[in-house]
């Protein structure tokens, strides 16, 4: 089986930062794209950012300038560092990754649980 498990939310005031990383654990033989959704009370899930194997990030047009996404290939880990807070991004942050088992051909997509962010005004 393959966990993601993602840590570093919490609550934070506008115009702060946070960092949320998310390590990928388990029968893995290689991982694809990486990637960080996020989730508010009565929307749905929309993507934040994705990176690719190379290390080329992707963002929601909201989040650009503020969030910059990374990843250590050697630790399976994926982090966001969310800078310039803001209340409209608070939501549940979830991480996503592209994932080959061993014994398998193909990549499937796997999630985290999902960490929560607060930005107060």
């Amino acid at each position: 089986q393959v966990q993601l498990v993602e840590s570093g939310g919490g609550l934070v005031q506008a115009g702060g930062s946070l960092r949320v990383s998310c390590t990928a654990s388990g029968s893995i033989f290689s991982i694809n794209d990486m990637g960080w959704y996020r989730q508010a009370p009565g929307e749905q899930r929309a993507l934040v950012a994705d990176i690719t194997l190379s290390g080329s990030g992707n963002y929601a047009d909201s989040v650009k300038g503020r969030f910059t996404i990374s990843r250590d290939n050697a630790k399976n880990t994926v982090y966001l560092q969310m800078n310039s807070l803001k209340p409209e991004d608070t939501a549940v942050y979830y991480c996503n990754a592209q994932v080959q088992r061993y014994g398998t051909m193909t990549y499937r997509d796997y999630w985290g649980q999902g960490t929560q962010v607060t930005v107060s005004s």
